[in-house]
């Protein structure tokens, strides 16, 4: 699918499940990595994130843009465009829009803890994600000093 399929299949979109002209731009954008698409607010454009075609096919391509268009008929309405509003929750299930798109392998990772740190007094650890100025803190369970055990290494 290229750039000109992809306005062409917007603009159907809106028509049949909103009933309303999509009357911007809508594009394929390859640096999107932890998103499914997004709207513009400043030029009403959509852009769409082509690896979740490409990893989870038409129906969920379908699903995202139904999700954009929400918040672009709402924003141009002035109504309550953002994910908290109950306009744009009530729109989006009554189209059939995601509200979530699927992770894409590879895209997040996450680190259990960096840094790991013992109580002198009780040995009770500590681990965390980011440093610890451990002469400003202590130990929440008896007070007493941390120390920073380098030999730990951050488990994954």
């Amino acid at each position: 699918m290229d750039q000109r399929e992809l306005q062409l299949l917007v603009e159907q979109v809106s028509n049949d499940y909103f009933h309303k002209p999509f009357r911007h731009n809508a594009r394929f954008n390859g640096r999107l990595r932890t998103t499914g698409g997004r709207y513009l607010l400043r030029s009403h454009d959509i852009e769409i994130n082509p690896k979740q075609m490409t990893q989870f096919g038409m129906q969920a391509l379908v699903g995202i843009i139904k999700h954009e268009l929400c918040h672009y008929h709402l924003h141009i309405e002035g109504r309550g465009y953002q994910h908290k509003d109950h306009e744009f929750k009530q729109l989006l299930k009554k189209v059939g829009g995601l509200r979530y798109c699927e992770v894409l392998p590879g895209t997040r990772t996450t680190q259990a803890y960096k840094y790991l740190y013992i109580c002198t007094d009780c040995k009770q650890q500590y681990k965390r994600k980011r440093k610890v100025d451990t002469r400003k803190y202590v130990c929440g369970k008896c007070r007493g000093k941390l120390f920073f055990k380098s030999d730990e290494k951050s488990v994954d």
